[in-house]
């Protein structure tokens, strides 16, 4: 299963197909960076109770939360509270670390950015007790990812390798900062390394994020239906890559497979909020918008993302129902706030959000936090959101030299081919164009619900004045 060169990865072969490209780059990276890998490590806690209420969290109070999630994990939480202040100095350490992977667990199953802080002091405890603790290093490399800080992620992440070059957890760490960085040859040995080591979910899924980068939509879904096959203990991380796989599909326009991947990942973990987001995208691209509200109400009260935010927005629109759609819009800047204030850098994603929702007036700054962003990690995501904000703001040939570093690499992604097609037509070049924007429906006719409608007028007023001229 493993695979020798890194060829491999860039193109697929019939010998061994091995996180997702996730364009509406709202979605939090720690949700896709190692914690995958969380879960395992918590079994070594025992003792497990039943947390009792915490009372509401930020989070919960923003989007109306009243039930708490996953007594199991909050169980270990609460246990390895009560193990650390046993005072065992000799496991202080150890737990210390699996309580900071708890309290990680806790903000990818909430949403919740406030156990942030948490998590750093008690990594960061750990490692004044044990300097070369590996996974206290790759705690640390995983919540710097989770607060888009990838630079010191990246760090992290090769401290913790050049301690065992063999722990595939702080792999991960590497490699998806790499991608974060722009630095994708690197990143392809890196997973390329981890694939070697271990040829499981984890390595798996970040080959096929990185095929589906390169272009290569078919190696993708190999890949992630590799990981699918290699399967997992908990139901979490079964459901999430079935959801990955869903999500693939979806974005080739294949919406009976979407369906069945979520449904799939709905089995294994039922309420599992990604899955109904999913489920919401097919019913939207159905012109169900009623149902895809309901579903998208559901993942936002339970997992509030910006990005399930943004698209119960669009589709409350689309439906009609314009004072709804405001208040999820003014809900995604309450997040990015609450992110904020937990060391989340949200600048590329406020860009991208000012771009899409905002005043006009706050275009010039939402370009220069997007150029800031492509200046320390210029990945094709970035320059996307850097080309897309340049555009809005009226800089077409800016957004034209952007729009080509976005799709250096061969992407095959329905929005940023829309984007690319919008900034032709701006600049008069009307073959280019007509090209960007069929292949964007081609590819998935059902991209997106609020600009989809705007691709296929564009791209028919601009075939009109072909014939006309």
């Amino acid at each position: 299963m493993a695979m020798a060169g890194t060829n491999r990865i860039r193109k697929h072969t019939s010998v061994g197909p091995l996180a997702r490209l996730v364009v509406a780059v709202f979605a939090a990276a720690a949700l896709v960076s190692g914690a995958l890998n969380m879960r395992p490590m918590l079994d070594n806690a025992s003792g497990a109770g039943i947390l009792g209420d915490e009372g509401p969290s930020a989070m919960d109070t923003l989007v109306g939360r009243t039930a708490r999630t996953s007594a199991s994990l909050d169980g270990r939480i609460l246990a390895l509270q009560d193990a650390l202040r046993g005072g065992d100095e000799r496991a202080a350490g150890s737990v210390a670390v699996m309580l900071g992977q708890a309290y990680l667990q806790k903000a990818r199953e909430t949403g919740d950015p406030g156990y942030y802080p948490k998590a750093e002091a008690l990594f960061t405890q750990a490692l004044e007790v044990q300097g070369d603790n590996v996974d206290a290093l790759v705690g640390l490399g995983v919540l710097a990812m989770a607060r888009h800080q990838f630079a010191e992620a990246l760090d992290w992440g090769e401290r913790a390798r050049a301690l065992n070059r063999r722990h595939t957890p702080a792999l991960g760490v590497v490699g998806d900062a790499q991608v974060e960085l722009g630095r994708y040859d690197d990143a392809v040995a890196t997973v390329q390394a981890m694939v070697d080591l271990r040829p499981d979910l984890a390595s798996y899924s970040r080959v096929s994020y990185l095929r589906e980068l390169m272009g290569d939509r078919d190696g993708a879904l190999l890949a992630m239906e590799q990981a699918v096959t290699a399967g997992a203990s908990y139901a979490e991380n079964i459901a999430w890559v079935k959801v990955q796989l869903g999500n693939l599909r979806f974005d080739g326009g294949d919406l009976a497979g979407a369906e069945r991947e979520y449904a799939a990942a709905a089995e294994a973990l039922p309420n599992f909020a990604p899955a109904l987001a999913g489920q919401a995208r097919v019913a939207a691209a159905r012109g169900d918008l009623e149902a895809a509200a309901a579903l998208y109400g559901r993942a936002v009260t339970i997992l509030p993302l910006p990005e399930f935010v943004v698209a119960y927005g669009d589709v409350l629109d689309a439906a009609g129902r314009p004072r709804d759609a405001a208040a999820q819009y003014a809900l995604v800047e309450a997040i990015q706030q609450l992110y904020a204030a937990n060391g989340v850098d949200t600048d590329l994603e406020l860009a991208l959000f000012t771009a899409d929702y905002g005043d006009s007036a706050a275009l010039p700054r939402a370009v220069e936090q997007a150029r800031a962003v492509v200046a320390t990690r210029p990945s094709v995501i970035a320059w996307d959101v850097l080309a897309w904000t340049l555009y809005r703001s009226g800089d077409f040939e800016g957004a034209a030299a952007a729009s080509a570093e976005a799709l250096r690499l061969g992407t095959r992604n329905a929005m940023m081919l829309f984007h690319a097609g919008m900034i032709a037509a701006a600049r008069g070049e009307t073959d280019e164009a007509i090209a960007q924007l069929q292949a964007a429906l081609e590819l998935n006719p059902y991209f997106s619900v609020r600009f989809g409608p705007e691709a296929r007028s564009t791209l028919a007023q601009l075939q009109a004045e072909g014939v006309t001229s």
